[in-house]
């Protein structure tokens, strides 16, 4: 489980990279300052979560506890969902999309939440 974690966290940064070049080489006259702001925060975004989803595979080689597998599955979730819509929604201006990203966010979350609760379980044993 944690090698098919540290792969998707491998994809989501080195996604993050390319992504990152392609915006800086015109992206911002294309679509406009909003929506460049708006896609780089899709960018920080993925990026933070893809460490925090290789966190997440490290913890799980190491502790075997499946808080760490559950918010490392909720990290990929939210990179997809939050990221994703943000990007749509820069890239093809299609709006609905956007409604995806509270779920997203809301998967992040929980994603770091199951980190601390597979941390304080690992301080109890």
């Amino acid at each position: 489980m944690e090698r098919l974690l540290y792969m998707c966290a491998a994809v989501a940064g080195g996604l993050g990279v390319a992504l990152g070049a392609g915006a800086a080489h015109g992206l911002k006259a294309r679509i406009g300052a909003e929506a460049f702001a708006t896609f780089e925060t899709a960018l920080r975004y993925q990026m933070y979560h893809a460490f925090a989803l290789f966190a997440a595979a490290w913890a799980l080689s190491q502790w075997r506890h499946r808080a760490f597998a559950i918010g490392g599955w909720l990290f990929v979730a939210g990179i997809v969902l939050f990221c994703g819509a943000l990007y749509a929604v820069t890239l093809t201006d299609l709006r609905v999309v956007g409604r995806l990203a509270p779920y997203g966010g809301l998967a992040l979350l929980g994603g770091w939440l199951c980190l601390a609760w597979g941390s304080a379980a690992r301080l109890r044993s």
